[in-house]
């Protein structure tokens, strides 16, 4: 899509909305909650954001963008757009997909994850499905959208702070009646402790949906590691600061992929040996343990080799 930016709002000191319409003036395709659009952002690349659909809905497309300072470049291009910029992006994509005959949902929201819960809310007020949304964040200063929130979900939305009374995800997530679908946007820390609470509460992990807000960065100590094609012989090097898609295109082999941030499934691979190291939030803890499956977008490996079913 051809879209332009139409007005940008300061949502907190770090999150503003980003407004964007068709450059041709038509009509912009719809989309279902929690799908995103993938915006070229020049030489910072393509970057993938949530899309917002609040009650009071416009026929723009509206995403919200946290301004990272040490992040990899991407936020910093998109606050660095002007109102009247045009921009390239993906028509909307959903790998965090609202359950076709919900009952009872549970959105867990840390920080900037709150977008996509904000779509699922709307529809599921819409539907007159019930719903709780637990919102999350460091302070209130850091929070974007609570006024909002307020206003649009009245009792349905609970607010947390880490440094005046956390969220008790234990507690909660026992809470929960039977049959409950529990969606949980954030950081990979919040949606690890939120999906280890499910289970201790009985939640099944078919009930249990994520998406990842932010890339997985390096880790201190990674070190490289060769990966095996294994119908073709080949051998490539992946180096520390980089990804197995990164090493795979770089001598030519095309994989499928999208998110880079290990929630979607698409980059999913077989493993025929080696030891990987899985920093995913899609594969649950029985496939990780059997080692026969990983997310080449942002795992790695334990061992030297790893021989990949590509």
């Amino acid at each position: 899509m051809k879209l332009v930016l139409q007005s940008v709002d300061e949502e907190t000191d770090r999150i503003s909305v980003f407004r964007f319409a068709a450059t041709d003036g038509s009509a912009l395709p719809g989309y279902e909650p929690g799908a995103h659009v993938d915006v070229d952002l020049g030489p910072a690349g393509i970057r993938s954001y949530s899309l917002i659909d609040w009650p009071q809905s416009s026929a723009t497309l509206d995403v919200a963008v946290q301004r990272e300072e040490n992040g990899q470049g991407g936020s910093k291009a998109m606050h660095e757009l002007a109102v009247g910029q045009e921009v390239s992006a993906s028509s909307p994509k959903n790998d965090f997909p609202l359950a076709d005959n919900p009952g009872f949902s549970l959105l867990l929201a840390g920080g900037i994850g709150i977008t996509p819960l904000i779509s699922m809310a709307t529809r599921l007020q819409r539907q007159g499905q019930p719903f709780e949304l637990h919102y999350s964040a460091r302070t209130a200063s850091r929070m974007g959208f609570a006024e909002s929130l307020k206003t649009a979900f009245g009792e349905t939305v609970m607010f947390y702070f880490d440094d005046a009374e956390p969220i008790d995800l234990t507690a909660l997530l026992r809470a929960q009646p039977g049959g409950t679908d529990v969606y949980i946007c954030g950081p990979k820390g919040m949606i690890d402790a939120a999906r280890s609470a499910a289970s201790v509460a009985g939640i099944p992990e078919g009930s249990v949906h994520v998406e990842l807000f932010t890339s997985p960065e390096p880790q201190a100590g990674d070190t490289s590691f060769e990966v095996e094609v294994h119908e073709t012989g080949q051998v490539v090097t992946v180096g520390p600061g980089q990804t197995i898609i990164e090493a795979l295109e770089e001598v030519g082999l095309d994989v499928m992929y999208d998110c880079q941030r290990g929630d979607c499934g698409i980059c999913q691979t077989d493993v025929i040996s080696g030891d990987p190291d899985h920093r995913d939030v899609v594969l649950s803890d029985a496939e990780k343990a059997s080692g026969k499956v990983m997310q080449i977008c942002v795992s790695r490996a334990k061992s030297a080799r790893l021989v990949l079913d590509l």
